[in-house]
């Protein structure tokens, strides 16, 4: 499979302190891709690299086959950015802005169709006419969705794009963006709501402190965690468990207990064969298989860099 993305061995240095740190991965073309990683991961300086506002201290990186600085023109055709921050030009119109950035693109009256469904299927046609500073910030980041799509660019990044705004626009944002990945594009996505992308992106890549210290398909990824969750009802409140049950406990209220299983060490068959051994009874119980949540925890708290 044809790559869409590029990143080789990245450094990004701001004086002393490094931002990035050897990144090295590839984005298949059509791939619904996930970046995920703490505050000051590295993340947003990446895209930033990625989308020529910034150069890197050292390393390359190509879109569509394009380098973002030998080439730099086809690469900035070949990728849209949806950034975190609300930019807009209050002089304009909607209509306008995006016409002017479709024209910044060298496109004519013939990508007028397009910016059309754009703002029919971003539900702006009420607001085409309206100057963006009277705009809500809702408005605001479904306009800005519409300039990173305008000129059709195969790479599509999306900056934390859900970032305070209501459940509509997310919904109407996923519903676009899965129509715009069946139709071929590449997405990359950022996103601290950890459950959008384990159900969105096929692929994630997790950064902290400017490394990379995971990236697999999703459920590759789940499936590294080690451990299970089990969820204990017992019959009354007063439980004398053994010592080696109480070291599994991560949560306990009343009669209820949370238990963390290592898939290995702890098989579930001993683990209630201990718990009935000691005279408790147990009237139910549930087993939770990890979530993407999980794995980013045990990878960033435990730091495996």
């Amino acid at each position: 499979m044809t790559h869409a993305v590029i990143i080789s061995h990245i450094y990004k240095n701001f004086g002393a302190l490094q931002a990035l740190k050897d990144i090295n991965f590839t984005i298949d073309q059509n791939t619904y891709f996930g970046l995920i990683g703490p505050n000051g991961a590295g993340k947003s300086t990446l895209i930033n690299i990625m989308s020529g506002l910034s150069h890197a201290t050292r390393g390359s990186i190509d879109i569509m086959g394009y380098n973002v600085r030998s080439n730099w023109k086809k690469a900035r055709q070949s990728i849209g950015v949806v950034p975190q921050e609300l930019i807009y030009d209050s002089f304009f119109t909607v209509r306008e802005m995006l016409r002017l950035q479709s024209g910044y693109f060298g496109h004519g009256t013939e990508n007028y169709p397009w910016i059309d469904e754009l703002i029919e299927t971003l539900d702006l046609t009420d607001k085409t006419n309206e100057n963006l500073h009277r705009l809500s910030g809702g408005m605001k980041r479904r306009v800005l969705i519409a300039q990173a799509l305008v000129h059709k660019p195969k790479v599509i990044v999306l900056d934390e794009p859900t970032a305070g705004v209501d459940v509509g626009l997310r919904q109407v944002l996923w519903k676009f963006t899965k129509k715009l990945h069946k139709e071929g594009h590449t997405i990359l996505l950022t996103t601290h709501y950890l459950e959008e992308a384990e159900s969105l992106c096929q692929k994630i890549a997790i950064l902290d402190k400017g490394c990379l210290v995971a990236i697999d398909k999703t459920r590759a990824l789940l499936e590294l965690y080690p451990y299970t969750l089990l969820n204990i009802k017992f019959a009354g409140d007063k439980l004398d468990l053994p010592e080696s049950i109480k070291n599994l406990i991560v949560e306990s209220t009343g009669e209820k207990l949370k238990l963390r299983l290592h898939r290995i060490k702890n098989k579930i068959g001993d683990v209630l064969a201990t718990i009935h051994s000691s005279g408790i009874h147990i009237v139910d119980m549930q087993t939770v298989e990890p979530c993407l949540e999980d794995v980013f925890r045990d990878f960033t708290e435990n730091n495996h860099v």
